[in-house]
């Protein structure tokens, strides 16, 4: 991960701004560009500890930093034109989470540092060269989801005995989350079970699968996302109507009403982000083998 030095240097403006320059004009306020991959309602607990962590590191937003905020809400296409957005406003960072908001980001600027909290696999998903040594302008936290994926089918295996015919459902326009999916068949195999498997794109797409699944399946595996979690009250609401058992990744989808979830916690990674603005350099940080902690 980046040293907090480095993240006190590059908020304070030293390497940006010399000392003459800014005893002529103005200081400007450091901004963070935060690229929400769903909406504000969905992310509020994550925003809402990287935001007290930032502020125990003492940056306050509006005193001494500024906090930009764009929402994706589950779609893709708004990736690239907020990421495009933040390169205009020339923030000292972005903060993102998931694969396709980080590769938006990678491909709007190379020299701006991209911190992302929270992939399943950033090495395979071509975020990072490596867990030791990321490369480039980009570090952040893995979320281990491909460990973490049969895990749960194994779990929800545990609380139906009865279970044999299992749902999983992801949006295959992630490419990280195609790797989950598939991650989940092959656990269920194992375990003997038949599969059905849902793909979705779009919100549009998920009353269809939904129909689908009637009288089919005896429990659903919901692979996430932001489209997922941007959509988590409807997708519970038809998965309760169906009364069909569900396990998601996040805590917060039990919340809402879900039978069961397994993974790190998702306030934890966002608050673990702020670990990533420190460092000998964006180039030479580290990514995090484990969910919702730092590397050294």
């Amino acid at each position: 991960m980046i040293r907090r030095r480095e993240f006190i240097t590059l908020l304070s403006g030293s390497a940006a701004w010399p000392l003459a320059a800014r005893a002529q004009q103005p200081a400007k306020m450091p901004t963070i560009g935060v690229l929400g991959s769903a909406t504000p309602s969905s992310e509020g607990q994550r925003v809402a500890a990287f935001v007290q962590r930032l502020r125990e590191l003492g940056w306050i937003d509006g005193r001494n930093v500024a906090i930009e905020y764009r929402w994706s809400e589950g779609r893709n296409e708004r990736y690239a034109e907020i990421a495009a957005e933040f390169v205009h406003l020339k923030v000292e960072v972005i903060v993102t989470q998931g694969t396709p908001a980080v590769l938006a980001a990678m491909q709007a600027t190379s020299v701006i540092p991209i911190v992302f909290a929270g992939s399943g696999d950033p090495v395979a998903n071509g975020l990072v060269a490596s867990l030791a040594r990321p490369g480039r302008n980009v570090t952040g936290l893995s979320t281990q989801q491909t460990d973490l994926t049969g895990k749960r089918v194994q779990l929800l295996r545990e609380a139906i005995p009865g279970l044999r015919r299992l749902a999983i459902l992801g949006n295959v326009g992630n490419p990280g989350i195609v790797r989950e999916m598939g991650d989940a068949q092959a656990a269920a195999r194992k375990l003997g079970l038949d599969i059905a498997t849902f793909e979705i794109r779009r919100a549009e797409d998920i009353a269809p699968a939904f129909e689908g699944l009637k009288g089919r399946v005896d429990a659903l595996v919901v692979v996430g996302d932001p489209l997922t979690r941007t959509n988590r009250v409807r997708l519970i609401t038809w998965a309760l109507a169906a009364r069909l058992p569900t396990i998601f990744s996040s805590s917060d989808n039990v919340e809402a009403g879900g039978l069961m979830s397994y993974g790190p916690n998702a306030p934890d990674i966002y608050l673990s982000a702020c670990c990533g603005f420190y460092g000998q350099g964006p180039a030479r940080g580290k990514a995090s083998r484990h969910p919702g902690r730092a590397a050294d």
